[in-house]
């Protein structure tokens, strides 16, 4: 049996190395390399399978034998406030075929890469004013709240025709959800809130829908009996939150990588780096979601030899994967030459995200417009005294101060 002896499981997740921050936990990376299908001790005292593995990943992600539902018995809950959202609100992530494509083919209009690109211009300028409010009030500034957060809830509220004024509202109710340390008192209050917001937007429009996301989804869905108010304001809800947060601490964490690598920061300002293929490298070096994909077996499925009965929970942690040795060469330096593409930090399979094109272009006028701006940015602390986000489902840094030199940027 591959793994470790009953009552000896180790814990999940693990801690990082604060010397490393940036880096897998050690631990996770050992049993990556030394027993690939591992039991683990979860936070409510359950256990998982951890697959810790590139191509092991791949192909359980892609099975059918296993299910994303996290309503089924044994499914690996993340923790209970998170589980809690996914049970109610019941994200597209959540779902099996066939509803599952039902739904995401319902929304996968708005996420091609024609109708992405056609959002660039308006992203650009959303960036462009974002610098010159942080530029004009000089440094040294957070990017967190100066650039990283706002950048995403500005462009997802454009795209869904969301007031922006209300972005304090859903970036802390968000944060309460995705939280691993909410309690569900605060989890379901924060879920709540959300659901009578989103109601209210959709009832508000019902009369003069739009030409925006919303409304597309407001005439097609909601008008036309197809889905009731309940069911659309869960889709426009996951459209809402899905955006913002994960782009958000990728933006303020692939700086702060950048940051670290001079050499390669240098690639991506000369051009020699190109942009496109820097976010990839990025995506793939750090890979933000942290607590691992997860599922349970819908029936016995043996791996490496070990039987993963139904009923029991698998874990994924593509951290991990992205950085294994023999799929990637070197994968613990940061190489803005390569273009990764077969990364995991997307997922894989029918589950593979559907934001990840919008994602893609932020990330791309982000980190281009942002050194090219301001090609003299430092960290105006030591990396040692950065707070980072361990106590939720996607992984960033609370502040990144930085510092650059008046009048130099562009």
């Amino acid at each position: 049996m591959s793994g470790v002896a009953a009552g000896t499981c180790p814990a999940f997740p693990m801690p990082r190395d604060r010397a490393h921050p940036l880096a897998p936990p050690p631990e996770l990376v050992a049993l990556r390399d030394a027993a690939p299908v591992t039991r683990v001790t979860l936070w409510d005292g359950n256990s998982a399978w951890l697959i810790s593995r590139y191509e092991d990943q791949r192909r359980l992600l892609a099975d059918d034998r296993f299910s994303a539902d996290v309503r089924r018995p044994g499914f690996p809950q993340s923790a209970a406030a998170t589980a809690t959202w996914f049970q109610r609100a019941r994200p597209l992530m959540t779902m099996d075929n066939p509803e599952h494509d039902t739904l995401r083919r319902s929304m996968a209009r708005a996420f091609t890469i024609r109708q992405v690109e056609a959002l660039r211009p308006g992203v650009q300028r959303l960036v462009d004013d974002l610098l010159d409010e942080m530029l004009a009030s000089g440094s040294p500034a957070d990017l967190v709240p100066a650039f990283a957060r706002p950048l995403p809830s500005l462009v997802i509220c454009e795209l869904l025709g969301v007031p922006y004024e209300d972005h304090d509202f859903f970036q802390a109710t968000a944060a309460t959800v995705v939280s691993t340390s909410s309690t569900l008192e605060q989890s379901s209050q924060a879920i709540d809130d959300l659901r009578r917001y989103v109601a209210a937007l959709i009832k508000s429009r019902g009369q003069e829908p739009g030409a925006d996301l919303l409304g597309s989804i407001i005439s097609d869905q909601y008008l036309t009996g197809r889905y009731s108010l309940e069911e659309t304001s869960a889709i426009a809800l996951q459209l809402l939150l899905a955006g913002h947060d994960t782009t958000a601490n990728m933006i303020a964490l692939g700086t702060l990588a950048l940051l670290q690598n001079p050499d390669q920061l240098a690639l991506l300002v000369s051009g020699t780096a190109p942009v496109a293929s820097a976010v990839e490298e990025l995506l793939r070096f750090l890979n933000i979601v942290h607590t691992g994909r997860r599922r349970v077996a819908l029936a016995d499925v043996e791996i490496h030899g070990q039987v993963i009965a139904a009923g029991e929970g698998i874990i994924a942690p593509s951290d991990v994967s992205n950085r294994e040795p023999g799929v990637f060469a070197q994968p613990d330096s940061l190489d803005l030459t390569r273009n990764p593409r077969n990364h995991l930090s997307f997922g894989y399979g029918i589950h593979q995200c559907l934001g990840a094109p919008l994602a893609r272009m932020e990330l791309q006028v982000a980190y281009g417009s942002l050194f090219s701006r301001i090609p003299s940015l430092r960290l105006a602390t030591e990396l040692a005294n950065l707070r980072y986000r361990d106590d939720s489902v996607v992984y960033g840094v609370r502040e990144l101060p930085v510092a650059w030199d008046q009048g130099a940027q562009a």
